[in-house]
Formats: structure tokens, sequence, C-alpha cells
């Protein structure tokens, strides 16, 4: 078999990122990359890594067959063990999120992701997403390479079977590892390929190539749409990622959450079943005006706000907290990730202390306070309200007062009792964290 079609497909990448779990496919996939590296004088630069999931007796034994593997190949190997986070998605799930992050954050400068799915894997997929009900999105094909963080991730087997790679592999007299869990047909996947896309295929030999095609279909199908949706969906997302609702209440339900998948899409985020996007619309976008509603995916949430729809991270508000600055007032970390608060030349200016008066920063106060530029005295919620400050950063804006006085809201807002004086000022700076 020529391995001119791999050159090509690698193009333009040179410095290469094999995530090798020493079975058939990544051991063929590796060893066909080393033949082109030492037989086409290429400058290919190959780097192996084997995740580590814990999960089998045998695992030890896989990353020590994997490191004679690449020794004996002449290819850097690295072990990256992992720990898998129960979020109610399974097993199966668990050990992907887990394996692709690890593998992002391995990801050098330059350097490309190779994995070995293969043909047969892309029918599997395309079966289990009919299983689940999946539309066109869902069904569509893996693709043979797409963005992968500030990189690439390539697929190089995909136009290949099982079959093809077996052989390979008994030509090259090559050894792989075999999974015991492989054989448990308890898991989804393990039980298409092992009672029923083997009796497909004694009847129709060519199926896996025919679900393939049309996963390909069902992708350009999507991205058509993509393409005829994208101008207006440009023109309902702000500058903030958040999505304006007013403009959507008169489309067609179908045209309404083909525009809400795709905002999922620009957020990031796992793609909602038809019914959540349901639930999105009718309990979030439009409850009733009053609310505060929300509806969470895993770690993040849709909010509702100034009538638009926000994707967050799923944070608490912190009004309990309290914490004392003390003299000399050095760099003060905050709680759950929301950053610095430290001294500068230049920032937000309220009046210095009293040597009486202790610093402290919380997140809640009640009482009625009057701020620089407004006459009348009003509630902190009405004060939140009239800047525009959305509910979910209400009770993560550090407040900084001075004994039991709010001298100011960092960021936002001083009040008169912290104005800032020529012979008493303070420079303060909210270096946010990245959960703010």
């Amino acid at each position: 078999m020529s391995l001119r079609p791999l050159i090509t497909l690698l193009q333009p990448h040179q410095q290469l990122l094999v995530a090798f779990s020493g079975g058939l496919d990544s051991t063929v996939l590796l060893h066909q990359l080393v033949t082109l590296r030492d037989t086409e004088a290429s400058d290919f630069k190959i780097r192996a890594m084997h995740i580590h999931h814990g999960l089998s007796p045998f695992a030890d034994e896989w990353a020590e067959h994997c490191r004679k593997v690449c020794a004996q190949w002449n290819v850097s190997f690295e072990v990256m063990r992992v720990q898998l986070v129960d979020d109610g998605l399974g097993i199966e799930a668990h050990a992907r999120a887990a394996r692709y992050q690890a593998l992002a954050d391995a990801l050098r400068p330059e350097e490309v992701l190779l994995t070995a799915q293969h043909l047969d894997d892309q029918c599997e997929t395309f079966l289990l997403a009919l299983k689940r009900g999946s539309g066109p999105a869902g069904l569509a094909a893996m693709p043979e390479r797409l963005p992968f963080g500030e990189t690439e991730l390539i697929r190089p087997l995909l136009g290949q079977t099982r079959k093809q790679l077996e052989a390979w592999a008994v030509e090259h007299q090559l050894t792989w590892i075999e999974d015991e869990s492989n054989q448990d047909d308890s898991y989804d996947r393990n039980f298409l390929r092992l009672r029923v896309l083997p009796e497909i295929q004694q009847r129709w030999p060519h199926f896996p190539q025919s679900v393939a095609r049309s996963s390909e279909l069902c992708g350009e199908q999507e991205q058509l749409l993509d393409e005829l949706l994208a101008e207006q969906l440009d023109k309902l997302i702000q500058s903030d990622g958040s999505l304006l609702i007013a403009p959507m209440q008169p489309l067609s339900d179908i045209r309404r959450a083909a525009l809400l998948r795709r905002w999922f899409a620009r957020q990031k985020a796992v793609m909602p079943s038809r019914a959540a996007l349901v639930r999105v619309w009718g309990e979030v976008a439009t409850s009733r005006e009053d609310a505060n509603p929300r509806l969470k995916f895993g770690n993040y949430e849709v909010r509702r706000f100034q009538g638009a729809l926000y994707w967050l991270p799923v944070s608490n508000g912190l009004g309990d907290k309290a914490i004392c600055w003390a003299a000399p007032f050095e760099p003060l970390t905050l709680p759950d990730g929301l950053g610095t608060l430290q001294r500068v030349a230049t920032g937000q200016q309220v009046r210095a202390p009293l040597d009486n008066e202790p610093v402290t920063v919380r997140f809640k106060a009640s009482g009625l306070f009057h701020i620089v530029g407004r006459e009348r005295g009003r509630s902190l919620k009405k004060i939140w309200q009239e800047l525009g400050i959305p509910p979910w950063l209400r009770e993560r804006t550090p407040l900084l007062f001075y004994g039991e006085q709010l001298i100011a809201a960092l960021g936002v807002f001083v009040t008169h009792d912290g104005k800032a004086t020529e012979q008493s000022c303070w420079c303060v700076d909210w270096q946010k964290g990245k959960k703010q």
C-alpha cells in the first residue's frame, strides 16, 4: 500500500503527536508514520503519548509495551495519567473527554495531533448517533481534519477498514495490545462491533463505505445550513457572545432551533437535544419578564438578561464571604477564582482608610447607599439594576468596606463615603480571574 496519500494529508505539518494506545489501530498509524520518516527522507518529528486511564488491571503493562515499541522505533514517548470524574455521562464518555483534554494540554507549538479512527469506527459512530435520534449534525461524518486548540487534529486512517489495518500489521509483523474490555458487549460500541456489524457486513460487505457516504452528505447539509444562517446569526449575537431574543420570536420553530444550535456551537458547548432546545426557549428565553430563569447543562447554564441569552459557567454567589484586608495591604487573593485586589499607582480611586477603620472585602450589603454621580440613596439591588450588572455577577463583585461603611464596588461604583480627596486617595485595582 502506498503511503504517498499520507504525506499529502499531513502537509504542511512536520511535528506530529500521535495518540498511542498500543492497540491495533494506533500501532499501524505509528508504524506508517515511522516508515515514512525512515524511507521517504521526510523531516517528520514524531512524538507518541499513551493515556493511562487506570481502568484495567493491565494498564501498567500496556504503558510498558508502548514504551518498548517507541524505543524500538526511535520515537519520543510519554505516559500521561488521567483521573476520571463521574459527571453522569458514562465511563466511555468520561475516558474520551479526559483523553482529549490530556492530549490538548500536551500539544506543543507547531505540533499537530494524530488519532487512529478508521472506517469501521466511522460506521459505529453513525449507528450510535442514529440510536440516540440525532439529526444531520450528529450523523455527520468524523472529519479527516478539524481545528483542535491552536492547531489541528488529523485522522489519517478514516479511509481504511479494520481488515486493511490488520493486513498491514500482519505483513509487517507488528504486535499490539488487545484490551479485554473490547470483548465486553455491555458497552454500546462493542455491541455494534461484535454482534451487529459482522451480520450486516456478511450480507452487505460495503456497508461501512455506504454509511461513510451518508455521513458525509449529512455533514454537507449542515455545512450548507451554517453558510445560509451565518449572516443572520452574526446579527443576533452581541459583542459579549449573548444571543438577542426579540428578533427570534417571529421565526418558525425550525429556523429558531437551527439558530440556537449554531449559537451553542459557537460557545463550544455540547449540542443540546431537541427537548433541551424547547426548554431553552420556553423556560428561559420567553419566561415571564420579572423572572431570573436559568437552565443547567453540566458545568454551564443558559441565563437571560436584558433581552438576551447567555452561556455561562455555573458559579456560586459569595454573599456569606467576608475577607479581612490588613495593613500593609499586600495583594489580596479573592475566593473562588475571582482574581486579586491590589493597590496600584493608577486605578479606581477611593479615599484611604483611617487607622481605626478595618478594611474588609464582602459580596453583599444591605441598606441605602449614595453613589457618586447619583443624588438619591438606593438599595444595592436597585443600583445593580440601574447599572446593568447581570444577576450572576452581583454576589461575585468585590465590595470594599471600611468598618461597616460600603466604600466601593470594585470596577463598578464608589459611594459618597468612599470618594477620594486630594488629601486622602487610594488606587485599587481588581485583576479579575478566569471565573469572573
